[in-house]
């Protein structure tokens, strides 16, 4: 072409290595080729004092370029413009390219830098979190509108049980247990406490109580046929509550996993109710103590801005906190502002350290202890300073610990391989 000229071309020379380059470009970074080929191109053009300019797409590349090679970068709609054409007729340009090339090349990078992009450590991936928050809280809705239409159908046959046993786990197990009322005495009434004192944690005299009264209940008689169904369906509502156990204890070890610290300091519920709310940990941690502290409250946020008048809210999801249910009503607002300090700490400890170890979240959690009973007796607490440095004294005890270990298991592999390779050897010189 009579106005446009190829000055240089540096074709990748790894999939690694675009992939590498399009990530620093997607993060507004210069990587080290990037570097490496406009400081050989422009060379030349840089010895003299001529009128030239870089002309840059991404404003943020071109910020990276100026302030790391001092090159006069442009970045404005004529620049996209001349990018635009140079990219349709890339093919024409570039030297050994043929047409559907660079569209091919462009597919290939487009699927690796999609994949990296969705791509999340097993160990840290915080979208499970939320998942599974977001299923618990399905999940105890479903199961208590299952297990009152338990109570309802049963309750039909023995009406006591529903007042003797509220909870609707527990409730289910007894349904199985009892069965049809008309058969209870054919066993042993020893084993029938015995497994009754079981479901209910060792309250034996619940127990006796609850087995005296199914024996002298006033519900009526029941079908085959209609304890059939009522069997079938609670044991469907009692597997939903063990799946919903299983499901608790799994965000309990993927929050102790992902975020230790926010999990010590303000429990596993709470800490992934937020995360979710957040959208991610990274999220989160980004975000300032006064956002974490109405995270759940927008609407009443966004109303009492709308009337003037009305008082902002003090607390959004930390409200359920044992340290804001403990503390007097006066102080709520006081210790909501504390605890969401310390829980965006903590987030951002969880965030941006390699393998945090969970114990800042101890210490920040008897800093809010220590603030309580400062408001409640006005013992002065430790300062934040002398708390923080016995935290990195235990956290360097810590890394001192897994640094002889992983010495430990290097030294083993090596032992390890010397046997093989000596055996090797001694089959050889057999």
């Amino acid at each position: 072409s009579d106005w446009i000229k190829l000055v240089g071309f540096s074709p990748f020379k790894t999939p690694e290595n675009a992939l590498e380059d399009c990530v620093c470009v997607s993060e507004g970074l210069m990587s080290s080729f990037l570097s490496s080929f406009l400081t050989s191109t422009l060379s030349k053009a840089s010895k003299g004092e001529a009128k030239w300019e870089l002309g840059v797409s991404d404003p943020r590349i071109g910020s990276a370029i100026h302030e790391g090679l001092g090159y006069k970068v442009l970045s404005n709609e004529s620049v996209l413009e001349l990018v635009r054409c140079i990219r349709q007729h890339a093919e024409k340009l570039l030297p050994d390219h043929h047409k559907g090339d660079i569209q091919r090349a462009q597919c290939g990078l487009g699927h690796a830098f999609s994949r990296n992009k969705v791509k999340f450590n097993v160990h840290r991936s915080d979208n499970m979190i939320i998942q599974a928050s977001a299923l618990l809280e399905h999940m105890d809705k479903g199961v208590n509108l299952l297990g009152m239409r338990v109570k309802e159908w049963y309750g039909w046959h023995f009406p006591e049980l529903g007042r003797e046993v509220p909870e609707p786990a527990k409730y289910c197990k007894l349904v199985l247990l009892l069965g049809n009322r008309s058969k209870i005495e054919e066993f042993d009434a020893d084993d029938v406490r015995g497994h009754i004192a079981t479901i209910l944690e060792g309250d034996d005299a619940e127990a006796a109580r609850v087995y005296e009264k199914a024996v002298t209940s006033m519900g009526g008689d029941l079908a085959e046929v209609d304890w059939e169904n009522i069997r079938t369906f609670a044991e469907r509502v009692d597997s939903l509550n063990e799946y919903k156990a299983s499901v608790q204890q799994y965000l309990v070890d993927k929050m102790m996993l992902v975020a230790p610290n926010l999990t010590m300091l303000i429990g596993q519920q709470i800490g992934a109710k937020l995360i979710s709310k957040a959208g991610s940990l990274t999220n989160l941690a980004k975000s300032p103590a006064s956002t974490i502290q109405i995270l759940g409250a927008e609407k009443a946020l966004f109303r009492a801005l709308k009337k003037k008048k009305g008082n902002t809210p003090k607390y959004g999801l930390i409200f359920h906190s044992s340290f804001i249910q403990r503390s007097q009503k006066e102080n709520r607002g006081k210790i909501s502002r504390y605890l969401a300090n310390k829980a965006a700490i903590a987030s951002r400890i969880d965030c941006f350290m390699d393998a945090p170890p969970q114990v800042f979240g101890e210490k920040l959690k008897d800093q809010v202890e220590a603030r309580l009973s400062f408001f409640e007796g006005g013992a002065k607490p430790q300062s934040n300073k002398a708390v923080m440095a016995e935290a990195l004294e235990q956290y360097n005890t810590i890394l001192r610990k897994r640094s002889k270990k992983a010495t430990k298991s290097t030294r083993e592999e090596s032992a390890e391989e010397e046997v093989v390779v000596s055996k090797k050897k001694t089959r050889v010189e057999a």
